[in-house]
C-alpha cells in the first residue's frame, strides 16, 4: 500500500515498458521474420524449381539443338536419293563428319522407301568394340540392308578405320531390319518436321538417348540419329538446392528419365538394359511427390519416413509427345536452415538493442513523459505504415522537441516517397506522372520550386514538361553539350541564377539523356551539398527510368497503330473496289460507340468502357477484315460470271465464231457439191442469227444484273449442247496445276468434239490439303467455327458459274469471300496480344454473326456477342450498302441503306436496340456527310424506320448485297 501510495518512479517504469515493449515487438518482428523468411525459402524454391527446369530443359536442348541442325542439313544430302549401296557408301565421309562434330549422336542412319537401311556408329570405346566383334583399329561400323532384283534382303556389316580405311566386311544373313516398320520412320514419314522420340537406354552402346528422324527434302528417305542425353542426369545432380534434394526426370508412364545417381537409373534385365520405374528407384519422397495433386511450380509440404519434405514439380517443355515432369523433394530442415539462423542472431541482436535501451530509457525517463509517450503512439503508427498521420508534438525539452521535428519531417518525406512511388508505378499518362513525382519530391526536400525538361533530340534543345511554385521558368532551353558539368552551366545561364538551383539530368539504361530535373533551393547551402545532391540523382534515376519506359510504350503504341493502319491501308488498296472500307468502318464503328457510351439510361445506361477497353475495340476495328489479305483477288474483285483471272466470256466468243464460220464453210460446201444457192444460204443466215441470238443471251448472262429464272438455265444448258471440233492438244503449253487436274480425265482422239459450253472434271478443284478447318466437327476446328463447306475449293465450270442466280459469284467463291472472317480469327488468336487487348480477335471476327444465330463463321446469337461486336456488324453492312466502290451493285442511299438495316434488325440480324440508338442519334447523318456522295444524302423518315422494327410490321424485303 505504501508502494502504491508513493506511486512508481518513471525511470524504472519507463525502462520496465521499453524492456517490455521491445520484448513483445522483438518477438513479433522474430516470429514475423522468420515465417516471412520461411514463405521467402519457400517461394524461392518455387522459382528455382522453375528455374531447373527451364535448365534442364536448356541442357537438353544443347545436347540435341546441334544434332537437329546436323540432322536438317543431311535431308539435303544426295544419299537420300541414292539408288544402291556404292553410291551410298560415296557419301559415307559426310555422315562419318557429322558423327566426329558432334559427340553426343553415337549413330546415322537411312530408312529408303524399298526397305533398305544403311547405318553409321562410331566405335568409341573397346567395350562396344568387343561386343561388335569390331577389329581393333576399327573407328566406325556400316550396317547395310540391301534388296536385289528379287527382292531378297541382303545384310551387310563394313569396319572402317579412323581414316575410313575398310579393315574387313561380312555378310550377316540373320541382320535383318526393315525401317518402314519402325515407328521413327513412320511418323517422320508422314510429317515435315523432325520426330523425336522420349530417351531410352541404347541397345548398343548402354547410353541413355534418344531418336531424331526428318523426312528428306524430296521425300524418297528418313534419316535418322541417335543422339545421347546420358549426362543430364549427373548435370542435374549439380542443380540440387541442398545436399539431401532428390530431383528427378519422368515421364508420364512413371519412367525415369533422368536422374543423378545413373546405377540406380538402369535396370538389367537378363541381356536388355531399361530404364527404371519410379518405384523401382527407391526413392520414396519422389514417389510420394508424383502421387501429390499440386499445381506445377507450387511447392507443397509433405511428410514421408518420418522426414519433413517440401515438393515441386514442373513440366519439361520439350517433349510434346508426352507428359514429361521434373519431380524435386527439398528436405525441410535443410531449406529452413538459414531462416533458423537469422532468427538466432535476431534474438541476438534484439537482446542487444534491449540492454542499451533499458540504459537509455532509465537515463532519460523523468525528462521525456508524456510528449515522449504521444511521440512513441506516433511512431507506432508508422510502424503500422501510416505515414499519412500527422507527427510532432510540443515540449520544452529541446531533445523531444527536435526529435519531435525531425519525426515530423521523417513522416512527411515517407508519405510523399510513397506517393511518388506510387505515381510512377500506376500513372501511365506521361505528363500527369511527371507534374504528381515533381509536386511529391518539391514537398518532400522542403525546397521552393522545381521543374522538368524533356529532351527534343531533333533541335537539341530542352522542353518545360512541368513546373511547381518557385519562378517563371523558360519554356525551353538550346543546349549544345549533354555532359554533366556542361549540361548544369548551360541550365544556369538560361535560369539567370548563380548557386541557388540544383540541376540533375535524367538519363536512360543506356546513359543518354532523356532531359533535366531544376530544383530551386531555399537559399544557396541551405542543403548539405553532397548528401542531398546524391538523393536527389538516386531518386531522379527513378524518375528517368520510368520517363523512359513510358517513352517506349507511347512509341511501341505508336509503332502498333501505324502497322494496324498500314495493315488496313493495304487490304483497301488491294483491291480497286474495296478501297476505304477498313478505313471507314473503325470510323463510324467509333461513332456508333460513342453513343452507346454517351447514353445515360434505358438499355445502355449501365454501359461503359475504360481508355484500354475503347482503344482495344479500336484495334479491333481496324483490323476487322484482316483476312482478306488472303483473299483471291480475283474473285473479290469478279465482276462477271466467267471472270477469273480473266473474262472467259471471250473464249466462249471465239467458239461461237468457229460455229459460225461452220456454218459458212457449210454453205460453200455445199455450193462446190451442187446444192441450191438460196436454200443454203437461207440456212448459213438462220444459223448466224441463231449464234448471234446465243451468244447475246449467254453475254448478257454473263453480267449477272438480274435474277436468272429455271427458263434462263436450261436455255443456257441447251446452248451449251451445241458442239464444235477442237483440232489442237489440250494439254500442251499449261501449268502443272492443270497438268495434274487433267490426270483423271480420259485422252480424246484429235479432232475432239465439245460441247459449247461445259462443266467439265477438270473444271473442278479439289481442296486437298487447303481444306479450311470450318466444320463444327473438324479436329482442328479450334476457334468454334460452323460453316458449311463447298464440295470443292473452285469450280470454274461455265455453265456452273453462267446459271449463277443472282450476281457474279458462285457458291465456291462466295464462301471464299465469308472465308475472309475465318481468316481474321485464325490470324488474330496466333498474335501474343496483351491482356489489354486479349478481346481483338473475337471483337474483330464477329461482325458477321447475326442475332438469331444464323451468321458466321461461328453462329453465335445475341447473347453470345458483346456490345462492341454488335456495334461492329451494324457499321461493317451500313457501309457496304453505302459503299460507292463495289463492282457487283451501285451505291444505295441513306433510306435504302436504313430500310435494308430495318429489315435485318427486325429479323434479328443486326441488333435492334443498337439501331434504333444508330437512327435516334443520328449518326448515319454524321457519317454520311463525311463519306457518302451528295445524291445519296435523301430524306430520311426516322419514325418511319422505327415502327418498321415492331413485329407486326411487314413489308417487302430487299436487302440487297452487302
Amino acid at each position: 500500500m505504501k508502494l502504491c501510495r508513493r506511486g512508481i518512479s518513471l525511470q524504472p517504469l519507463v525502462a520496465g515498458a521499453i524492456i517490455l515493449s521491445m520484448l513483445v515487438l522483438t518477438g513479433a518482428l522474430l516470429i514475423q521474420g522468420y515465417r516471412g523468411i520461411q514463405g521467402v525459402l519457400v517461394a524461392a524454391a518455387g522459382e528455382s524449381a522453375s528455374q531447373l527446369g527451364a535448365t534442364i530443359n536448356e541442357c537438353i536442348r544443347r545436347l540435341i539443338d546441334p544434332a537437329e541442325g546436323t540432322l536438317r542439313l543431311l535431308t539435303h544430302d544426295p544419299i537420300s536419293s541414292s539408288k544402291n549401296l556404292p553410291d551410298r557408301l560415296e557419301r559415307l565421309p559426310v555422315l562419318v563428319e557429322n558423327l566426329r562434330s558432334n559427340p553426343t549422336l553415337s549413330a546415322v542412319y537411312i530408312g529408303y522407301p524399298n526397305g533398305e537401311f544403311l547405318l553409321v556408329r562410331g566405335l568409341r570405346d573397346e567395350e562396344l568394340k568387343k561386343r561388335l566383334e569390331a577389329p581393333e583399329k576399327a573407328g566406325y561400323l556400316v550396317q547395310s540392308i540391301t534388296i536385289d532384283a528379287l527382292g531378297r534382303s541382303h545384310g551387310e556389316w563394313r569396319y572402317y578405320d579412323k581414316d575410313l580405311r575398310l579393315l574387313g566386311a561380312h555378310d550377316k544373313a540373320d541382320y535383318r531390319f526393315d525401317p518402314r516398320q519402325r515407328k521413327w520412320y513412320s511418323d517422320a514419314h508422314e510429317h515435315d518436321r523432325t520426330v523425336l522420340t522420349l530417351p531410352y537406354v541404347f541397345y548398343t552402346t548402354r547410353e541413355i538417348g534418344l531418336t531424331m528422324a526428318r523426312r528428306s527434302v524430296d521425300g524418297g528417305a528418313v534419316i535418322g540419329m541417335d543422339a545421347s542425353v546420358h549426362d543430364v542426369g549427373s548435370e542435374m545432380g549439380s542443380l540440387r538446392k541442398t545436399a539431401g534434394t532428390e530431383l528427378a526426370l519422368v515421364d508420364g508412364r512413371g519412367t525415369v528419365i533422368a536422374y543423378p545417381d545413373l546405377d540406380r537409373q538402369m535396370v538389367q534385365n537378363e541381356d536388355a538394359v531399361r530404364l527404371a520405374t519410379l518405384d523401382e528407384l527407391g526413392v520414396a519422397s519422389l514417389k510420394r511427390l508424383a502421387g501429390l495433386s499440386i499445381p506445377a511450380g507450387k511447392p507443397q509440404w509433405f511428410e514421408e519416413a518420418g522426414r519433413e519434405w517440401y515438393g515441386i514439380w514442373v513440366p519439361l517443355a520439350d517433349f510434346a509427345s508426352e507428359e514429361v515432369r521434373v519431380l524435386i523433394a527439398i528436405p525441410s530442415d535443410e531449406l529452413l536452415a538459414g531462416a533458423r539462423q537469422v532468427l538466432w542472431h535476431q534474438a541476438l541482436w534484439g537482446l542487444a538493442v534491449l540492454l542499451v535501451l533499458l540504459a537509455i530509457g532509465w537515463y532519460f525517463g523523468q525528462r521525456i513523459a508524456r510528449p515522449l509517450t504521444t511521440l512513441a503512439e506516433q511512431v507506432s503508427a508508422l510502424a503500422s505504415f501510416d505515414f499519412a498521420r500527422p507527427v510532432g508534438v510540443e515540449s520544452r525539452i529541446t531533445e523531444v522537441r527536435d526529435l519531435s521535428r525531425v519525426l515530423h519531417s521523417m513522416s512527411r518525406t515517407i508519405h510523399n516517397f510513397q506517393a511518388i512511388t506510387l505515381t510512377l508505378s500506376r500513372e501511365t499518362r506521361l505528363e500527369s506522372m511527371l507534374d504528381g513525382v515533381l509536386s511529391r519530391l518539391v514537398e518532400a526536400t522542403g525546397v521552393q520550386g522545381g521543374a522538368v525538361y524533356l529532351l527534343q533530340e531533333e533541335d537539341s534543345r530542352l522542353k518545360l514538361a512541368c513546373s511547381v511554385s518557385g519562378e517563371q521558368y523558360p519554356q525551353s532551353m538550346l543546349i549544345e553539350g549533354f555532359a554533366e558539368e556542361q549540361l548544369e552551366k548551360q541550365v544556369a545561364q538560361a535560369l539567370a541564377r548563380d548557386g541557388h538551383y540544383l540541376a540533375v539530368s535524367l538519363r536512360n539504361r543506356s546513359e543518354e539523356l532523356l532531359g533535366v530535373l531544376v530544383l530551386q533551393l531555399q537559399e544557396e547551402g541551405c542543403h548539405g551539398r553532397k548528401p542531398f545532391n546524391r538523393f536527389v540523382e538516386e531518386l531522379s534515376g527513378a524518375a528517368a527510368v520510368a520517363i523512359e519506359t513510358r517513352q517506349l510504350i507511347e512509341a511501341q503504341q505508336r509503332l502498333l497503330d501505324a502497322i494496324i493502319k498500314l495493315l488496313a491501308d493495304a487490304i483497301d488498296a488491294k483491291s480497286p473496289y474495296t478501297g476505304g472500307h477498313c478505313e471507314r468502318v473503325p470510323q463510324l464503328a467509333d461513332m456508333l460507340l460513342q453513343q452507346v457510351i454517351d447514353a445515360k439510361d434505358g438499355e445502355y445506361g449501365a454501359f461503359g468502357m475504360s481508355d484500354a477497353e475503347r482503344y482495344e475495340f479500336q484495334i479491333a476495328a481496324w483490323l476487322h477484315d484482316c483476312g482478306k489479305i488472303t483473299s483471291p483477288e480475283h474473285v473479290v474483285d469478279k465482276a462477271t460470271k466467267l471472270e477469273t483471272l480473266y473474262n472467259r466470256l471471250h473464249e466462249i466468243r471465239t467458239r461461237f465464231e468457229v460455229l459460225w464460220r461452220d456454218a459458212e464453210i457449210a454453205y460453200w460446201r455445199g455450193r462446190i457439191e451442187g446444192g441450191d444457192e438460196a436454200t443454203l444460204a437461207a440456212r448459213r443466215d438462220a444459223r448466224h442469227k441463231a449464234l448471234l441470238n446465243d451468244y447475246d443471251f449467254v453475254a448478257r448472262a454473263n453480267i449477272g444484273g438480274e435474277f436468272m429464272s429455271d427458263e434462263d438455265v436450261e436455255r443456257l444448258r441447251r446452248i451449251g449442247e451445241q458442239r464444235w471440233w477442237r483440232h489442237f492438244d489440250n494439254r500442251v503449253g499449261i501449268s502443272y496445276e492443270e497438268t495434274e487436274r487433267l490426270q483423271s480425265v480420259p485422252v480424246p482422239e484429235l479432232p475432239a468434239l465439245e460441247y459449247l459450253l461445259a462443266d467439265k472434271p477438270e473444271h473442278r478443284v479439289s481442296w486437298g490439303e487447303r481444306k479450311p478447318p470450318v466444320d463444327k466437327h473438324d479436329p482442328r476446328n479450334i476457334w468454334g467455327f460452323d460453316m458449311r463447306l463447298p464440295p470443292c475449293a473452285s469450280n470454274f465450270g461455265e455453265l456452273y458459274n453462267l446459271s449463277v442466280r443472282r450476281g457474279t459469284l458462285n457458291e465456291e467463291e462466295r464462301f471464299k469471300i465469308n472465308e475472309h472472317i475465318v481468316q481474321t480469327l485464325m490470324m488474330l488468336t496466333t498474335l501474343p496480344f496483351p491482356k489489354h487487348l486479349r478481346r481483338v480477335p473475337t471483337i474483330a471476327a464477329s461482325h458477321h454473326e447475326k442475332m438469331d444465330g444464323s451468321g458466321y463463321p461461328r453462329r453465335l446469337t445475341r447473347d453470345d456477342m458483346s456490345i462492341p461486336e454488335r456495334v461492329m456488324a451494324i457499321a461493317d453492312i451500313f457501309e457496304a450498302l453505302t459503299a460507292a466502290d463495289r463492282p457487283y451493285k451501285a451505291p444505295k442511299t441513306l433510306s435504302e441503306s436504313l430500310r435494308i438495316l430495318a429489315f435485318m434488325a427486325r429479323d434479328q440480324h443486326v441488333d435492334a436496340g443498337l439501331f434504333r440508338l444508330f437512327l435516334t442519334s443520328g449518326v448515319y447523318r454524321v457519317y454520311g456527310a463525311q463519306f457518302l456522295a451528295p445524291n445519296q444524302l435523301d430524306d430520311v423518315d426516322v419514325a418511319e424506320l422505327l415502327a418498321m422494327l415492331e413485329p407486326e410490321v411487314v413489308g417487302h424485303r430487299h436487302w440487297g448485297s452487302a
